[in-house]
């Protein structure tokens, strides 16, 4: 285990758009507790959850991602950073996504039409106490065209509601398709150690080349693997034990080191109501494996 606190800038920065964040963040979908999959679950503590996104932004992270459709039946995610983080410094960037929605039961909804997405950016807007976002993300459903949507979302950036968009949950076509629309700063798609897909790495790889971050999401979880920041949720690889006892770190944060070396354009946004799992993936940051161990964590 660690045992110094590292910063958030230790893993390097970089840029969406012409907003600069380091590469490790924080992933607020955790922060309303389980009931970010099922609003039947409890709830977390709206304390806790409130103090660790204090003690995030201590530690030097200055990107945070979440969506209107992060709540349980007592708290939205949104509502907590508002409350933990208003008013907001000007060097923290607040990502959030639309295209999916829920009632107020928490039961999912249709994807939302193109003419939907501007209630959703609004809704954004208030729970977070904005005039504008920084990011907003089209999360897509499946294939087929993105044009009208993202169009949309397009629009909504020329009215200054929107700073810069991004995608996720999609394929190369989609980015091609969006890039002949409006410029894309960044990518989420799922991607993690063991649970890379070809189309994923064909998304990394392009956006690499064309100077956009890419984002992966449940990069700690893996396959099968409910569980992220910190521990636990699945049997772990005897190839992730081995380089996490080298270094006298946590899996958890062998699977963050391994993210975040895939690429300078490469960020990480793991999601914990639980301060001491902060720490740890924010001491991630700055944990370096070598070629030898990189290799190993594949075979």
């Amino acid at each position: 285990m660690a045992t110094k606190t590292i910063d958030a800038a230790a893993a390097g920065t970089w840029k969406l758009g012409d907003l600069t964040v380091n590469r490790l963040g924080f992933g607020a979908m955790r922060l309303t507790g389980s009931a970010a999959f099922d609003p039947s679950t409890p709830s977390s503590d709206r304390e806790r959850s409130i103090g660790v996104l204090r003690r995030a932004v201590e530690l030097g992270v200055n990107h945070i991602d979440t969506a209107a459709f992060y709540f349980s039946r007592l708290r939205s995610a949104n509502e907590l950073i508002n409350r933990a983080l208003a008013p907001y410094s000007d060097d923290l960037v607040i990502v959030t996504k639309v295209g999916p929605g829920r009632d107020a039961s928490g039961a999912w909804l249709p994807w939302a039409t193109p003419e939907q997405l501007r209630g959703q950016v609004e809704e954004n807007l208030r729970q977070l106490g904005r005039d504008h976002l920084d990011v907003v993300n089209l999360r897509l459903n499946g294939p087929g065209s993105l044009a009208e949507h993202f169009g949309a979302l397009a629009e909504l950036r020329d009215a200054g509601l929107i700073r810069h968009l991004g995608l996720s949950n999609i394929t190369p076509e989609h980015l091609a398709e969006a890039q002949a629309i409006a410029p894309v700063v960044c990518v989420q798609n799922r991607y993690g150690l063991d649970s890379r897909r070809t189309g994923s790495d064909e998304v990394l790889r392009l956006c690499g080349e064309q100077g956009i971050a890419f984002v992966p999401f449940f990069a700690i979880a893996g396959e099968g693997r409910e569980g992220g920041a910190g521990q636990g949720g699945g049997t772990e690889s005897d190839a992730v034990l081995a380089v996490a006892r080298a270094h006298g770190v946590t899996s958890a944060q062998v699977r963050l080191a391994w993210t975040l070396q895939q690429g300078e354009h490469v960020l990480a946004i793991p999601g914990t109501g639980n301060p001491d799992h902060l720490v740890e993936n924010v001491d991630a940051g700055a944990l370096r494996l070598t070629d030898e161990e990189m290799e190993l964590l594949l075979s």
